[in-house]
């Protein structure tokens, strides 16, 4: 009987251990879901946009991404502030100065600027380096309290107003430098040459006018000047203009100005090129996927005839893009010095609260396979003689430099 006794005794354990435990999930299965507040909603709209399109997927496991998401919503998420620093958190371990959140007002600052339209501030264009995050100068607008002082690219960023441009990050940095016209803003920078400088700029208002151009006359030739200095959204419509008034000038041979050009909206430089190449590749993107895609010019192109580019260290992103497929597809050779070294590709989302979200989701390489990223383009020709602070003008030796080389290369014909 014991045996039997025992027996039972084990089974109405395990019968009331079984019952508990069903009494258990029901009785939490029936409590209320805990729901979501905009804040937090916001953090994972960001979460699932950066997971969903984030270029290098070797770094989720390597920064244990779910958790990020899990540390960053159990912060204390009760008003915007709070939900875009738990978002900055979150985003930061991947190491990319490029994937950004844009609060509204910076980013209708950004959208304002992709417009053409002016802005106020003291007209630096800046970028991050990959490696440490650094902020440093792409180029200095032309005609800003910026260009006036001389600033070149290259050079780091080192405060604004007493704060370092690296903690502040990117898109801070710049909405800090911005502000109504007539205040001042102290920036601490350092030049390529490692001279630390402190400056005292007044902020002005920048007309942007990215696309500018005139005709170049001496004894021999009459060639066209073309300068972008960026690409906004208006700008191919003004390229395909200013290209028209240049030939109805009769123009022998075309300069084609990329100084200065930090980049802008790719399908801006994307359809530039086009008006230069027929059926010829203009681009390719390498995709997380691994697939490069083969971007074609279409058979319409708006200028035939020779033509050289100029470019320096604060050509960048779209612009490169531009400068890569002339140079590969053997349309232009490039003048100059070597370009800034941005190759990656951000898609811009507009967030349910209104601020925006940056993430890197492709790199692009030139028709032949060069990747720019850090690594830039080489000129075909280096131009030696010190760059001229305003480009353009009178005093412009490189210009006259790529005058004299377009001439040459007429008379060879």
């Amino acid at each position: 009987m014991r045996p039997f006794v025992k027996s039972w005794s084990q089974t109405l354990q395990r019968f009331f251990y079984s019952l508990f435990s069903l009494l258990l999930c029901i009785l939490l299965l029936s409590q209320p879901v805990i729901a979501l507040n905009d804040g937090q909603q916001l953090v994972i709209e960001s979460w699932k946009l950066v997971n969903e399109g984030y270029l290098d997927t070797s770094r989720f496991e390597n920064i244990q991404w779910r958790r990020l998401r899990q540390k960053a919503l159990e912060r204390p998420i009760t008003n915007s502030e709070q939900a875009y620093s738990a978002i900055e958190s979150m985003l930061l371990p991947l190491g990319d100065p490029y994937t950004r959140l844009l609060r509204p007002k910076d980013y209708e600052a950004m959208k304002a600027g992709n417009l053409g339209s002016e802005i106020n501030g003291v007209g630096l264009q800046l970028g991050a380096r990959q490696e440490d995050g650094q902020i440093v100068v792409i180029a200095p607008l032309e005609g800003s309290p910026a260009s006036d002082a001389g600033i070149l690219s290259g050079t780091e960023l080192l405060k604004v107003n007493g704060e370092s441009p690296q903690a502040l990050g990117l898109e801070a940095t710049a909405a800090n430098l911005r502000g109504e016209s007539g205040s001042q803003v102290i920036i601490e920078i350092k030049e390529p040459n490692d001279e630390i400088k402190e400056l005292t700029l007044e902020r002005r208002s920048v007309d942007l006018r990215p696309v500018r151009t005139k005709r170049l006359r001496n004894e021999s030739h009459t060639l066209g000047y073309l300068r972008i200095t960026q690409f906004s959204e208006g700008v191919p419509e003004q390229v395909s203009e200013a290209l028209q008034e240049l030939s109805d000038k009769e123009i022998e041979g075309l300069v084609l100005d990329l100084r200065n050009n930090s980049g802008g909206l790719v399908s801006s430089g994307l359809a530039v090129a086009d008006a230069f190449l027929t059926n010829q590749p203009i681009v390719e993107t390498k995709n997380r996927e691994g697939i490069n895609e083969a971007i074609p010019a279409s058979e319409k192109v708006l200028y035939t005839g020779p033509m050289v580019t100029l470019v320096n260290s604060g050509t960048a992103s779209a612009s490169e893009i531009l400068a890569g497929a002339l140079q590969d597809n053997k349309r232009s050779q490039l003048l100059g010095s070597k370009t800034f070294g941005k190759g990656l590709i951000q898609s811009l989302t507009t967030l349910s609260d209104g601020s925006g979200l940056a993430v890197t989701v492709a790199s692009y390489l030139t028709p032949s396979g060069r990747d720019i990223q850090n690594l830039g383009i080489d000129p075909d020709r280096v131009l030696d003689s010190p760059e001229p602070l305003n480009p353009g003008s009178s005093e412009d030796r490189w210009l006259q430099d790529a005058e004299l080389f377009m001439g040459a290369n007429l008379d060879r014909e």
